[in-house]
């Protein structure tokens, strides 16, 4: 048998070695991993100064990191890096990405807003015209005076002929409204009430409320009005709850659990996206809420409206 040997011809070119991620591509995938592990593990951030909190609350916005880093990806032209990329991309669409998901509609029978008024507004008659428009059964308010919600009550009384006040929060009602009280939420100052709105389908507790206010370096007065109305909630045995307002608290925050193991949130349940109302020119959190129990929520969103520094949030409801 003739063997054969096969020899290199002196200078031919040799294998190609495989190709290695750019030290541009590396960072990427840093950034990649770095966002991913935050977006797995920014709840087992201490709450300490409220920092917990605030990661919390702006957590969905760390989406919009995966479109640039994908880019990034593609502009250093490295596979890996665009694999790594789908990391984060697959966790932030099992945390948050249910609310880009259509809603489900249906039918309309009650209609609710609620608006934080702006302690500074200028002309807040022109804010409530415009919550009005819509034609809701019910408007609740928060951060007026008491006499602003007396005058706007009288102003609008042909449509809405019954009003209940406490403090700076108020609600505005076509349907009657009977046992007006109001709700110890731990302040100084009594900034919550609980009214029975007597609707055609049958008796409702409305709550509308301003809860504490929270910073940074300070969350705890807000966590305490927090488990104050869930304490007032839990004791109340109506069939139908709706509570409408200002919480100070984003639906992603931790410190929101004690009402959401309560009461189902509107926007949630019927809306798209995240319903972000704060601030109003280019909102990135939601501390405005509906939130509800006894009814099929079928529709939510947010409203913007004039002389306020917060979108109003808007909800239909089914019997």
């Amino acid at each position: 048998m003739t063997t054969i040997e096969l020899k290199k011809t002196p200078g031919a070119a040799p294998e190609p070695a495989r190709s290695r991620p750019s030290w541009r591509a590396w960072l990427v995938i840093a950034a990649a991993l770095l966002l991913a592990a935050f977006l797995a593990g920014h709840r087992l951030v201490p709450n300490r100064h409220g920092v917990g909190s605030v990661l919390d609350s702006i957590a969905p916005l760390f989406g919009l990191a995966v479109p640039v880093l994908a880019i990034a990806a593609l502009l250093v032209r490295s596979g890996k890096a665009l694999l790594a990329v789908l990391l984060p991309a697959v966790i932030w669409l099992a945390m948050f990405g249910g609310a880009l998901l259509p809603p489900s509609g249906g039918p309309v029978e009650l209609r609710v807003v609620t608006q934080n008024l702006y302690a500074g507004n200028p002309d807040p008659a022109t804010t409530v015209r415009a919550l009005a428009a819509g034609g809701p059964d019910l408007i609740a308010l928060q951060e007026a005076s008491g006499g602003t919600i007396e005058e706007l009550a009288e102003e609008l009384s042909e449509t809405y002929p019954h009003h209940a006040i406490k403090s700076t929060v108020g609600l505005l009602s076509k349907h009657p409204i009977t046992k007006v009280t109001g709700v110890d939420t731990g302040l100084d100052w009594t900034r919550a009430l609980r009214a029975v709105v007597k609707a055609p389908q049958g008796d409702i507790a409305v709550y509308v409320v301003h809860l504490g206010s929270a910073r940074i370096n300070e969350t705890e007065t807000r966590d305490h009005t927090i488990d104050m109305l869930a304490k007032a909630l839990r004791a109340d045995k109506a069939e139908r709850v709706l509570v409408l307002g200002d919480l100070n608290t984003a639906a992603t925050d931790r410190a929101i659990a004690p009402l959401s193991e309560l009461l189902h949130d509107a926007q949630a349940d019927a809306g798209w996206g995240w319903g972000f109302t704060w601030p109003s020119t280019l909102p990135v959190m939601r501390p405005d809420h509906v939130l509800y129990r006894g009814f099929t929520a079928t529709q939510a969103g947010t409203l913007r409206t004039p002389g306020t520094d917060h979108r109003a949030v808007t909800s239909g409801f089914a019997f």
